[in-house]
């Protein structure tokens, strides 16, 4: 079988080395210390899968360079860096690795809160630096009893939502992309009225970058907010205008401003370093250990997934329109695609039909549901030539039914989406659900009550459910040295048990033959996501 390649481009945590070198079926380069340019032309021209941070610019001239290439991480949330409207031309998915930075960069906001308001770094240069006590020049203000305006209630926003009501603050939202309850159950206030924010004493900022958010604190919106206001940004440079935060921060009616990330970087040579109101880092947001491994390990397991064609997380130009569906869709959308790469592995055959079932809100998005159901049904036996635009063509073409399904929420889970595979040889029923930050689950396999994360090497062990079952599976296991990561058992009423194994390490046709001359066993399907 030929190896896939992915090629990491820039530095990024050793975590991703450790999880992308043991891969037996994928050719892993590191080029983070190839010059950019023609030497790294040359890495990437066959590269199935690359990953980037910031370092690299993914333009028109490197993608003419790689021929070859399906898919691109970004490890990190922005993508400056990447046209992905070139990339899109070319049939490429970008992806990003959106969350992994999440409390870095909230707890890296309050940092600048708290500066801004003790004049920190001041105080402790003077001390420091020139050895001067004067404890009389810093008076600052505490955040208790402050009114804090939060611009986007998003996965950073929300946090520091939450944490500001630990600090006792009064915390309004502004967010015309989330429904109210999801800061009013949090204790936090929501408006509609942009004008409420600019009436708090501190504000931050916590959007992506586009048309509608640049600039969007300029010279008119400072002009309506409270004199000695506090402006704080760890979000996206060009958020508030530079030159107006500059006035501002000049004239006083800013009193203190924190600022992480600016418009043109590297800011050496920003006037806002000028001022002695203002708190600046280096675009920090993500600058933890723990946020550096988790985006390394978020930019990996994406890498292989992409590579593998299993599915395409957190993909930002798939060909449907994920701009015009609510942030909740994207999650199901990829373990929908999951369930049936594995419904297709379970279920080896010549297949008759694909039906996908969905209960709750998810359901109004069936279409797109069985897109990502056929795409990866259709994976394991089509590989490269199956994508998201000819997936249902294909599957007519073939004489496949497809249908879907709505079903009203009786099962328990707010939404549900279950994937139901038939071939000629058998019927597997794979159901799903995502709970809280987008976790996915799998939740029933053939009426097996099971809770399980759909990522990588699973052994699926239907057996009669007698004593000594789980230690006839582990002493086989043990002896050819593969290690259990995870083991998951689901029972029914007519005396059968399906266990799912997660493993580290590939599991051979040797072994899945000892499992299944084990005198309990019913069936064994082995399956990697």
């Amino acid at each position: 079988m030929e190896k896939k390649k992915i090629v990491v481009c820039d530095h990024l945590h050793k975590k991703a080395q450790e999880i992308l070198s043991k891969e037996s079926d994928i050719e892993y380069v590191d080029a983070s210390e190839v010059p950019k340019g023609e030497p790294l032309y040359e890495v990437i021209k066959d590269a199935d899968v690359i990953i980037t941070r910031s370092s690299t610019p993914v333009d028109r001239e490197l993608l003419e360079h790689a021929k070859k290439l399906k898919a691109i991480v970004r490890a990190g949330v922005g993508v400056d860096n990447v046209d992905i409207e070139e990339c899109s031309r070319r049939g490429i998915i970008v992806m990003n690795v959106p969350t992994a930075n999440t409390i870095a960069a909230v707890e890296l906001t309050f940092a600048h809160m708290l500066a801004c308001m003790r004049a920190f770094p001041y105080a402790h240069n003077q001390l420091k630096l020139e050895r001067i006590w004067k404890r009389e020049a810093w008076i600052g203000n505490e955040l208790k009893g402050k009114k804090l305006g939060i611009i986007g209630f998003g996965n950073i926003g929300s946090r520091v939502g939450k944490r500001a009501l630990a600090f006792e603050m009064d915390v309004i939202t502004y967010d015309p992309y989330i429904p109210p309850e999801k800061a009013t159950n949090l204790g936090v206030k929501y408006t509609s009225n942009f004008d409420d924010i600019l009436n708090c004493d501190i504000i931050t900022i916590h959007t992506p970058k586009n048309k509608e958010t640049i600039n969007m604190i300029d010279k008119e919106e400072i002009a309506k907010m409270k004199d000695g206001v506090v402006l704080i940004n760890c979000a996206r440079g060009g958020l508030y205008n530079e030159e107006a935060l500059y006035e501002g921060l000049k004239s006083g009616k800013v009193k203190f401003a924190g600022i992480d990330v600016f418009a043109k970087e590297p800011a050496t040579d920003n006037k806002l370093l000028e001022l002695d109101n203002v708190t600046v880092t280096p675009h920090l947001g993500a600058n933890t250990e723990e946020s550096q491994e988790k985006i390394a390990e978020g930019a990996a397991s994406e890498a292989l997934e992409a590579a593998r064609g299993i599915s395409y997380p957190n993909a930002l130009n798939l060909p449907i329109k994920e701009d015009e569906m609510p942030p909740f869709v994207k999650p199901y959308l990829e373990l929908t695609q999951k369930m049936g790469f594995l419904a297709a592995q379970v279920n080896k055959g010549a297949f008759k039909s694909i039906k996908v079932i969905a209960e709750g809100e998810i359901s109004d998005y069936l279409k797109s549901l069985v897109t990502f159901a056929v795409v990866g049904a259709l994976k394991e036996s089509l590989g490269e030539s199956i994508n998201y635009v000819n997936a249902e063509f294909v599957a007519k073409e073939r004489g496949i039914d497809i249908f879907s399904k709505k079903e009203p929420e009786l099962s328990g889970y707010k939404n549900k989406v279950t994937v139901k595979l038939t071939t000629d040889k058998d019927v597997v029923e794979i159901s799903g659900t995502i709970f809280e930050e987008s976790v996915q689950r799998i939740v029933d396999i053939n009426r097996f009550a099971i809770d399980v994360e759909p990522r990588g090497k699973m052994i699926l062990f239907k057996n009669t459910d007698v004593p000594g079952v789980i230690g006839d599976v582990g002493k086989i296991l043990a002896k050819h040295n593969i290690n259990i990561a995870d083991f998951r058992l689901g029972r029914d009423e007519h005396g059968f048990a399906l266990a799912v194994i997660i493993v580290d390490d590939d599991v051979s046709k040797e072994v899945l033959d000892e499992l299944k001359n084990l005198e309990a066993c019913i069936s064994v399907a082995y399956a990697i996501l």
